[in-house]
């Protein structure tokens, strides 16, 4: 059989292939950088053809309960993504695979395309509600873009999507394409009536270079963007300089981080509870954004998730951390699973690239719901400083 990742977000070292009874493989590091479990790579063989593949560094990589009850992602037509059964024994992720068509690609979730990315991008600068910006370059040379839907000068309230920190959290950028197509679809009335007062500035991929090389977490100089927000530099994590900079400039009332979790099986999020700031006025507006997420969509919880920061004891390098304390609004990270939603599972397709774009979507939702919030305590300060 023939094992191939020299393709963008490719990765994968073919260990040993000579029997295909136990085909051994390893992930690539990502650059300087001891993070690694995303993989992607195709396999090529006689039609019927089984094989057993193993990769055998599955057990030292960065979040190694991943691997518990995981079915990686596989396809014939690198459109659409179905769930193979793998088998973890504590150091080698396992599975079998017979070939229904000469070559099958496999990888960690389904792959978001730097092609893909710039076909959104096409997409989108052509309404002409929308203006594509480059706020500069990666370290490999790619641009930083930024998509502004919306009238800027008239805006009222201003909202701040990122995603793909994280390369290898490939789910985000679905999740961004989604909110895109609703929030671009004249037809849809939550969508025009949140552009009549209120500015979009949205990032679909916060990591270009980290993409294209099949990285994890980290850019191409093996930096975590997401531990960077306090202090960038364009020496070393330029993409998050870039966004900064223009976030200072222009302000917001809701900031959104997309992200993918590889270990808890929902769809949740993290708050700023540990920031210094926090408040009840913050509490408040992240209640009524997780409470009208979870009434829009059955896809959203907020039982299961990560333990809060004990106040005052927020890491304020991280994005969504920082985007709160700055600006004293709603700031969210928001998590999805690598492998599926266990409140609705899919047996067929685990967590899918649909059901990120849904979820995206069903976001304008809350964001609507949080703008009326902020407008009404604003409202309510307003009134009490006139008596």
């Amino acid at each position: 059989m023939y094992i191939n990742a020299q393709f963008d977000s490719g990765n994968i070292d073919v260990i040993d292939a000579s029997d295909v009874n136990n085909i051994e493989l390893a992930i690539r590091r990502d650059n300087n950088s001891d993070f690694y479990q995303w993989f992607h790579f195709s396999v090529t063989g006689d039609v019927g053809s089984a094989a057993t593949f193993c990769i055998t560094n599955a057990g030292e990589s960065a979040y190694p309960d991943g691997w518990e009850n995981y079915r990686l992602c596989a396809s014939y037509d690198r459109d659409t993504w179905f769930r193979v059964d793998t088998e973890f024994d504590g150091k080698s992720l396992i599975w079998d695979h017979e070939l229904d068509h000469s070559t099958v690609w496999f990888a960690y979730f389904a792959p978001y395309s730097w092609e893909r990315h710039q076909n959104l991008i096409a997409m989108c600068q052509q309404d002409e509600r929308v203006r594509h910006e480059v706020l500069g370059n990666t370290l490999d040379g790619r641009p930083m873009s930024l998509l502004v839907i919306g009238d800027e000068t008239e805006a009222l309230n201003k909202v701040w999507v990122i995603g793909r920190q994280h390369p290898g959290e490939s789910m985000a950028e679905y999740y961004i394409e989604g909110l895109l197509d609703a929030l671009l679809d004249y037809s849809n009335p939550m969508a025009r009536k949140l552009l009549e007062d209120t500015a979009f500035y949205i990032v679909p991929n916060m990591n270009p270079d980290g993409s294209v090389r099949g990285h994890l977490r980290t850019n191409a100089a093996g930096v975590n963007l997401n531990r960077e927000w306090a202090e960038p530099t364009m020496e070393a994590s330029p993409e998050v300089y870039l966004v900064r900079e223009r976030m200072l400039a222009e302000g917001g009332d809701v900031f959104l981080d997309i992200h993918g979790d590889e270990a808890l099986p929902y769809n949740f999020v993290a708050g700023c509870e540990g920031n210094p700031s926090y408040d009840a006025r913050h509490a408040m507006l992240e209640d009524v954004f997780k409470e009208s997420y979870m009434a829009i969509s059955p896809d959203f919880q907020d039982v299961h998730g990560y333990d809060k920061d004990e106040p005052g004891k927020a890491n304020l390098a991280i994005a969504a951390n920082w985007m709160g304390e700055q600006f004293k609004t709603l700031s969210f990270t928001i998590e999805m699973p690598f492998k599926d939603n266990l409140d609705l599972p899919d047996e067929i397709e685990g967590w899918s690239p649909d059901r990120c774009a849904k979820l995206g979507a069903d976001v304008l939702y809350p964001i609507a719901e949080t703008l009326i919030a902020v407008a009404d305590d604003d409202e309510d300060i307003d009134e009490y400083d006139e008596d």
